[in-house]
């Protein structure tokens, strides 16, 4: 999955410390961002490459993380990519990156992006919020209110009976492969109630023996999610909620489509139920 990065070690412990010319950076225009234009990969710049045109950069960037031994600060800064050789691409591209390192700095600087571009303002007296320097962290001065990263639980669910595997298509989305069941956990509710409630809402069937697989940081909708395979309990017959899914079919095991690629939650579970590792 995209956060299966080994050997390399990503570290998100915050550190208030000035960027170096090695350093690299994020920077980002909705969803996009920037890269070096003539490599096939995610080519993330470094401060050297725009020391001579913006000097100022290193002065004015955010820490992020570290993946190894190199930090990666965000910078907020309009036409970088005037800069000969520099080009903001599509933010999909992190789901097609072989290299999962790559797309996953590029995916978690992108959440933290959105967390400091949406949190600019005390949501309780309207003051500025501030950064903190000793944590990550916005606070008010005002007022005291404080604002961590916004992270949402969100469950997968695979529904299997014997030998199929329950797979839907999302409506009106542009992901078009097949997916699981799958929602966000409600105030008051365990992961356990809130799969029992999701697979009733969005195809009207009843589960049992639900267990839990793994989890996963999903860093483009700011989510976590917890993975669960659980049996069907009886009737078969699916009602699609058709505002959310396009399509829900029992596959055969035989029938399932080979995953693409293994960089989501979702796509192992699909795989490793295909495959007979997990069921």
């Amino acid at each position: 999955m995209i956060q299966d990065i080994e050997p390399r070690v990503f570290n998100n412990e915050f550190k208030n410390k000035k960027a170096g010319l090695k350093d690299l950076f994020l920077s980002y225009q909705g969803d996009t961002i920037l890269i070096r234009e003539d490599k096939e990969k995610l080519w993330y710049p470094s401060f050297a490459d725009f020391s001579d045109t913006h000097p100022h950069l290193m002065r004015k960037s955010q820490f992020l993380f570290t993946i190894d031994e190199l930090n990666y600060y965000l910078v907020e800064e309009d036409g970088l990519d005037d800069v000969p050789g520099w080009t903001y691409v599509s933010t999909s591209r992190f789901r097609s990156e072989k290299k999962y390192w790559r797309s996953f700095a590029g995916a978690i600087g992108w959440q933290l992006n959105r967390w400091y571009t949406n949190h600019r303002f005390c949501s309780r007296c309207t003051k500025p919020l501030k950064r903190s320097g000793r944590e990550r962290l916005l606070y008010c001065e005002s007022c005291g209110m404080t604002v961590y990263p916004t992270i949402s639980p969100c469950v997968i669910v695979a529904v299997h009976d014997g030998d199929r595997l329950l797979l839907t298509k999302y409506a009106n989305r542009e992901y078009r492969n097949y997916a699981l069941i799958a929602g966000f956990a409600e105030i008051g509710e365990s992961f356990e109630q809130t799969v029992r409630r999701e697979v009733m809402e969005e195809v009207g069937l009843k589960v049992k023996n639900i267990r839990y697989y793994k989890s996963q940081p999903w860093p483009f909708t700011d989510t976590i999610l917890a993975g669960f395979y659980c049996e069907l309990d009886g009737d078969d017959s699916i009602h699609l909620d058709d505002d959310e899914l396009a399509i829900g079919v029992w596959l055969p095991r035989d029938e399932i489509p080979e995953a693409a690629s293994n960089i989501s939650l979702t796509s192992e579970m699909i795989e490793a139920f295909r495959t007979r590792k997990k069921e």
